[in-house]
């Protein structure tokens, strides 16, 4: 069935219409028909006709198993119990669909009822798709369009409602309501707003302004205040397209406003790679990376053995100052040295900034005098497990100290955020200098700023990042965790905000955070280490019977039993298994940097920051001229005293 301009890329029999609302049907309610998707010049068409019409001869099919007890179809997805019945979704309307004046029926005569029942419809006029609950005798699919009305319901009695959305997802996005897991929002490809899916995502209450502490000092209590509930997902970002509304503008609020939304693509993978990583760099290795005057040579196969293999622990102190953007990768070592020494000077300018301030005048400063106690508060409890950090009077917590407020004076706008101690506790542990410390964590601070934001909306963006990427790689698991009020990934927060720094034992932190400095092998490769750890766990979490609760204390329970290599390992597997696909959908070819975000291409007001990536390349770190400090009247400071629990 292929002609000019008209080609079939899919068709399935055995697609019924019931137009009696009994419970029992009986022959006479049944109409046999194949469904049919349809590229027709440049439209996509669903249509769908009886059998008379599509050619074939009608088989009527009451259920699953014929009297000999054999099959009478295969099913793929269908249980054979029937635990009730849903007449309100499960008839046809009453309000017969308008054929399209494109596509007339074609053999509908007077003598044939049946063939007034054809209809095709235009995938871009598709609103969502209601899907059957499951243990029907057969599952039955409810298509309504943009202008509101409703299909007539399609019951598949010989299956086929996955494949049907795995092609209709070539031409869609499926948007999944976490309240109701059986709707489907639909949306075009090509939809800006997908990139800024969860700009508006409300995962946190009103008061965000304590969030960061409040889940750095209890993440398994603050998921149940804080991400209770995920509301208003793609409301606004979604809006443009539902109401044909301008892009350019921010669409009215609706009276009754779309529930949450996550999005999910129906995307088969191939099969995951074997990866095997390899050993550290040895200081030898890298001295053969060391060309005339001191510069680096081979930088991107250097790079990329970082990535395979960490770095030993002896080389650390030098190699951290190129991977975080203090050195430059290309500078000769007298560059280098007068670079140090420039920014020695401007270290110790800031740092006399705070140290001038006199207590009088520190007792009309309330910013300082917060940041102060923050700071304080913090470094107190920060790795004293460590040798480096341990005992009282130990001068590496008065370092901490030190170096946070004058991060403070470098950073008006930001200041210090409750997290950051855990940030560059581990910088100053590797370098054992306040300034070379300083700059480092200045340049681990330009990727990971955002996260400690107060509108925190980079850490939205990510967790919607990381749920397109789970939804892709392992959608069943993202059912379970949606079926257990846990779709949000809130438990996730803290690995997020400050990358694991509480989920390894410390040695091993300290590989896993050049692993991802080097920004290979694509941006974003700490969303795949989230992954990579839901993976692991998924047979414990699924196969447990596991509710919210579990969920929530069995992911809090990992912290430092998880291993830094197999999660490494199994994070570039995922990405590797996901690069190779060729329908991979655009919003996570995004994620992967694999093509260029949309907002690139046509800017919006919608249109969020970049995603966060260590791939970024780190300009050198210089002061700013920051506008002078605001008091912050939401500073709230919370104690941390479970924090390292």
């Amino acid at each position: 069935m292929e002609g000019p301009g008209y080609r079939v890329v899919f068709e399935k029999g055995g697609v019924y219409l019931h137009t009696s609302a009994k419970k029992h049907q009986d022959a006479d309610s049944l109409i046999a028909g194949v469904i049919r998707v349809v590229e027709k010049d440049n439209d996509v068409l669903l249509h769908w006709a009886p059998v008379e019409e599509a050619g074939g001869s009608p088989q009527i099919l009451f259920s699953k198993k014929d009297s000999s007890g054999g099959d009478a179809c295969p099913s793929e997805e269908e249980p054979t119990f029937d635990p009730g019945y849903e007449p309100d979704w499960a008839v046809i309307s009453t309000v017969r669909p308008r054929p399209r004046p494109s596509e007339p029926t074609k053999g509908a005569e007077a003598s044939s009822p049946q063939g007034s029942w054809a209809f095709s419809v235009s995938l871009g006029e598709l609103k969502s798709i209601r899907r059957s609950k499951p243990g029907l005798n057969w599952a039955y699919l409810v298509l309504v369009t943009q202008a509101g009305g409703s299909l007539p319901a399609l019951h598949f009695h010989c299956g086929g409602t996955r494949a049907l959305l795995r092609v209709l997802s070539r031409y869609l996005l499926l948007a999944s309501s976490p309240q109701d897991s059986r709707l489907y929002l639909v949306f075009p490809h090509d939809s800006s707003a997908l990139s800024n899916s969860f700009h508006h995502l409300q995962l946190f209450d009103q008061d965000s302004s304590n969030v960061v502490s409040r889940f750095l000092q209890d993440p398994y209590s603050t998921t149940f205040s804080s991400f209770s509930r995920v509301t208003n997902f793609f409301r606004g970002a979604l809006q443009p397209h539902l109401e044909g509304a301008s892009s350019d503008l921010p669409a009215p609020p609706d009276d009754e406003p779309e529930p949450g939304f996550e999005v999910i693509s129906c995307v088969e993978l191939g099969p995951r790679p074997v990866v095997e990583r390899g050993p550290p760099v040895t200081e030898e290795e890298w001295a053969q990376h060391v060309g005339p005057e001191g510069r680096l040579q081979q930088i991107p196969e250097l790079k990329a053995r970082i990535f395979s293999g960490g770095l030993s622990p002896s080389l650390r102190r030098e190699a951290w100052k190129f991977l975080l953007g203090y050195l430059s990768w290309g500078g000769s070592a007298e560059e280098h040295k007068a670079h140090v020494r420039k920014k020695t000077d401007e270290y110790f300018r800031m740092k006399l900034q705070w140290k001038s301030v006199s207590p009088e005048q520190e007792r009309r400063n309330s910013l300082l005098r917060g940041y102060r106690s923050l700071i304080e508060r913090d470094v107190s409890r920060t790795d004293r497990n460590n040798r480096f950090y341990e005992g009282p009077e130990n001068p590496g917590l008065g370092l901490l100290n030190d170096i946070l407020l004058t991060y403070c004076m470098y950073h008006f706008d930001l200041g210090y955020v409750q997290g950051m101690s855990d940030l560059l506790s581990p910088i100053l542990y590797v370098t054992q200098n306040e300034v070379d410390a300083f700059w480092c964590f200045c340049g681990f601070m330009e990727l990971v700023h955002g996260n400690f934001e107060e509108s925190q909306e980079t850490m939205k963006r990510q967790l919607g990042q990381l749920l397109l990427l789970l939804r892709v790689l392992d959608p069943s698991l993202c059912d379970f965790l949606d079926s257990q009020d846990s779709g949000s990934l809130c438990f996730c927060f803290r690995w997020l905000l400050i990358w694991f720094k509480r989920e390894f034992p410390f040695p091993e932190v300290l590989q896993l955070w050049e692993v991802l400095w080097t920004g290979l092998p694509g941006p974003n490769l700490h969303l795949l280490v989230a992954c990579a750890i839901l993976d692991m766990e998924r047979d414990t979490l699924m196969l447990s019977g596991f509710g919210s609760n579990e969920i929530l204390k069995h992911i809090n329970e990992l912290t430092m039993k998880l291993s830094v290599e197999d999660v490494l390992t199994r994070a570039e597997a995922l990405y590797r298994q996901l690069t190779a696909c060729p329908e991979l959908p655009h919003n996570v070819q995004e994620i992967l940097g694999l093509a260029a975000p949309a907002e690139l291409h046509s800017p919006s007001p919608l249109a969020s920051p970049l995603p966060l990536s260590p791939a970024r390349s780190l300009p050198d770190v210089a002061p700013r001229a920051d506008p002078a400090p605001q008091p912050d009247s939401s500073l709230e400071i919370l104690p941390e005293d479970e924090a390292d629990t």
